[in-house]
């Protein structure tokens, strides 16, 4: 070991749920094109949105990442999209970079955050989620259990509406990635239809 690597100081990543980076901390992911590890922050809940991804039939280039949660919300709002625009001009806690969480930042929402007690919908590749560390798998009817975090537990201050949510992660010109907070279903829909967003906001980590 060389001596600049024994000095460097080692990372140190905030707990699921600390209140950190003007929200909760949230999980951590991996860009499965550059290697680059980003930690997750999600908005309390008195800043979340509603409103429509966008035009149907519209296909918006460089909105198809399913971890940059920024770049695709970007992308959004450049092609015309309300609801992006909205949330690129958040201003929570000191920080302007809020954004529609990419498809498997929404994913760690739901795993660490899951309002309910109810059984998971566990029918088909809902948790899959090769670009999470840990790497997600799929839900089974108990797993994930409802939230340990107390304040995102459902009829507390920061719950998930138990109700659908859009993730900023299109899927072709006619829908995008959505999930479900009830029961985690992972899907996808119409742009058009009128859903709840989480803002979050991602830091680049040291590997």
């Amino acid at each position: 070991m060389s001596a600049v690597e024994k000095a460097a100081p080692a990372v140190t990543i905030p707990a699921i749920g600390q209140a950190y980076g003007g929200g909760f901390v949230t999980g951590v992911t991996r860009d499965p094109a550059t290697g680059k590890r980003s930690l997750h922050i999600t908005a309390g809940a008195e800043h979340e949105l509603v409103g429509k991804w966008g035009e149907y039939g519209v296909k918006i280039e460089g909105a198809d990442s399913l971890t940059d949660s920024l770049a695709n919300t970007q992308a959004m709002a450049a092609a015309g999209s309300e609801l992006a625009a909205e949330v690129l001009a958040l201003g929570i806690g000191g920080y302007n970079d809020w954004a529609i969480p990419a498809r498997d930042v929404q994913e760690l929402q739901y795993r660490h955050f899951k309002p309910t007690t109810e059984e998971n919908w566990a029918g088909s590749r809902n948790g899959d989620n090769p670009n999470s560390e840990p790497v997600g798998l799929l839900y089974s009817e108990e797993d994930p259990v409802q939230t340990i975090h107390a304040a995102f537990q459902e009829g507390s201050t920061e719950a998930f509406r138990d109700t659908w949510y859009w993730s900023s992660s299109q899927r072709s010109a006619y829908v995008a990635f959505l999930m479900g907070f009830v029961d985690g279903r992972q899907g996808y829909h119409v742009k058009v239809l009128e859903l709840r967003v989480r803002p979050v906001r991602s830091v680049l980590i040291e590997a």
